[in-house]
């Protein structure tokens, strides 16, 4: 997914950076939401001074946040299944 987090820890900390690769204009998409919600919305201001004072840098809370979006949009996403046709039989 486009927020999935890759583990970038050295000695003894724990940290994980943004997987950049992957659809830009998905993780562009994402950042505006994010940052939109987290000026205008309620929750993600809640959610982002909890997780600040718990000590997470803003950098995280918004990596927490996409991930967030991505699975909210990801369930209104159509999910089509992948049936196979039978080959057409030559004579």
């Amino acid at each position: 997914m486009w927020a999935a987090p890759l583990p970038a820890s050295s000695g003894r900390t724990n940290r994980h950076r943004l997987n950049r690769g992957g659809d830009r204009q998905g993780n562009n998409a994402l950042h505006t939401i994010v940052l939109v919600r987290m000026k205008y919305g309620q929750r993600p201001q809640e959610y982002a001074s909890r997780r600040t004072a718990e000590g997470m840098t803003k950098k995280d809370v918004i990596r927490c946040l996409k991930r967030f979006v991505a699975r909210e949009i990801y369930r209104h996403l159509p999910h089509m299944t992948h049936t196979t046709k039978p080959l057409p039989q030559t004579a």
